[in-house]
């Protein structure tokens, strides 16, 4: 179970433009992950800022990374986002969080 302040900084980490699109982009890449070489070049990040925001991201425990080689591979936590959904659902709609789940659009 999630602590209030691990989702605090989870939520805060979030709480940017960059850094919600960089999770986003790595959420979309699945647990293969994405090069941060290819991840700043998708999203036109430089270098310098690329790696403030992914460490920003890492100690809040959103992402992830590991050494391929040169390369050094990022990918979304997906246990720590679930986590951070379960927190903010627990309680969700008089306790059946199942009637609080978004509703797929066509």
């Amino acid at each position: 179970m999630m602590k209030i302040g691990s989702a605090v900084e989870a939520l805060a980490a979030l709480a940017q433009e960059t850094r919600l699109s960089i999770f986003r982009l790595l959420v979309q890449a699945g647990q293969q992950g994405i090069a941060a070489g290819v991840l700043g070049e998708k999203l036109g990040i430089p270098p310098a800022t690329l790696s403030f925001h992914l460490k920003t991201l890492a100690h809040a425990g959103l992402v992830k990374s590991r050494t391929e080689g040169r390369f050094v591979i990022y990918s979304a936590d997906f246990s720590a986002m679930d986590k951070l959904i379960a927190y903010l659902t627990e309680h969700c709609c008089a306790g059946d969080a199942s009637r609080c789940a978004p509703v797929k659009k066509c």
